[in-house]
């Protein structure tokens, strides 16, 4: 990667409906633009998790236009970093790709309350990889 290239970071879970969706939404949010965000899921839903909207809202990020993608494996090859949530062996992949895989609760069918402790976990990892990439 070049310094002209932006890095860009994939955050992948199974329904691309809450975790992978937060995270991209937080990651965006702090990055304003300087890194490519993407989200997948390995068999997305059909919609994003309001609560997982609704924890985002509180933190003043809007990602109630989103809508769950399916994950691919041009994202993956486009993508410097690939987080994984949960989605088993879903992810191919590729040499040269930096691999996290985090273990986060699924956020799905929880209350609020639990959905916003989701958001928390992934805050603190997003604002450290965030810390990790501007760094370089």
């Amino acid at each position: 990667m070049t310094a002209a290239e932006k890095p860009s970071v994939l955050f992948v879970c199974v329904h691309n409906a809450g975790r992978s969706q937060m995270a991209a939404a937080f990651l965006s949010h702090l990055s304003g633009g300087r890194i490519e965000v993407r989200s997948a899921g390995s068999a997305p839903a059909d919609s994003v998790n309001p609560a997982a909207v609704e924890a985002m809202k509180e933190v003043g990020i809007d990602m109630s236009a989103e809508i769950p993608k399916v994950l691919t494996t041009e994202a993956v090859q486009d993508s410097d970093v690939v987080i994984t949530m949960g989605c088993g062996d879903a992810c191919p992949f590729f040499p040269g790709k930096e691999y996290l895989d985090w273990k986060i609760a699924d956020p799905q069918d929880v209350t609020f309350e639990k959905t916003s402790e989701i958001f928390s976990d992934i805050e603190t990892r997003v604002n450290d990889l965030w810390e990790r990439i501007k760094g370089t």
